[in-house]
């Protein structure tokens, strides 16, 4: 296995999944980053143009996706100007994921025409978070799972603050040790949208072994490109007795911040 996913020889569409993407709720079921990562990986070559790039992507997560073949459909359902006189500026993409039994994932992504404008650098944003090469990794930086193979083995962590298995918010860079679909280089939407997945796992506050805490979305806005292999979260997560919850992440690369990530949580014991 090197990667998440390897495209079907006969039917481009067709993407077979690997143990790499197995989550932490069930062994037969897919960790929300992978195939969140894959529907950033067909948006970004639907009718793709240089001059536009993923401003947000939205992913709705229709119910657990199991470790079996899934067929991408995307489609460009929205394209228009924005500012009268300038062309076509935003895109809306729709792309979706379905197994054998039906759609499993869904996204809508904003594409925007980028340009080149003259803002005042004291506006722009700033902060950085220790890099990765500064961290010491420690044995309760390790991702809680029995099985020996997973997400968690095919994604490295490195937490500047907090852990998995220490409760409260939590600073972490994290990249992906294999390429998303084999014979690719994974794109900085990929490797944002599988970090950005983990911001309620490195960042929860309840037991993993007695409660669960399952998104049921990932939205990703990116003010800026990422740049390099990492991705930092920094990470919060707000639980409430209703069985509701929220993760936060603000989203940083080596130089600096990058976006925002949020995810909706059910909450419960198991």
């Amino acid at each position: 296995m090197d990667a998440f996913y390897f495209r079907d020889s006969a039917d481009p569409d067709l993407f077979h999944p690997t143990e790499l993407t197995r989550g932490p709720w069930s062994p037969d079921a897919q960790h929300g980053g992978a195939p969140s990562a894959l529907l950033g990986h067909v948006i970004e070559r639907c009718e793709p143009r240089p001059e536009f790039r993923v401003g947000r992507i939205a992913v709705e997560m229709l119910g657990p996706v199991p470790i079996a073949p899934l067929r991408a459909e995307t489609r460009v359902t929205r394209a228009e100007a924005r500012v009268p006189g300038s062309g076509r500026t935003v895109e809306l993409v729709e792309a979706t994921l379905s197994s054998a039994q039906g759609p499993v994932l869904k996204a809508n992504a904003w594409r925007l025409r980028q340009s080149e404008l003259d803002v005042p650098a004291e506006v722009l944003p700033t902060g950085t978070k220790p890099g990765p090469d500064t961290v010491t990794q420690r044995p309760d930086h390790a991702f809680p799972s029995s099985q020996p193979v997973g997400f968690h083995t095919g994604v490295e962590y490195r937490f500047v603050s907090g852990a998995f298995q220490t409760p409260g918010p939590a600073v972490c860079w994290i990249r992906l040790r294999y390429p998303i679909v084999a014979g690719t280089s994974s794109s900085p939407v990929e490797r944002t949208l599988a970090a950005a997945d983990f911001g309620n796992g490195v960042s929860s506050v309840l037991p993993w072994g007695r409660y669960f805490f399952i998104n049921t979305d990932l939205t990703v806005t990116l003010h800026r490109e990422p740049v390099g292999d990492w991705v930092c979260l920094d990470a919060v997560t707000y639980p409430e007795r209703s069985g509701v919850g929220l993760a936060e992440s603000r989203l940083f690369d080596e130089q600096g911040p990058i976006g925002r990530g949020t995810q909706t949580l059910l909450l419960g014991t198991r």
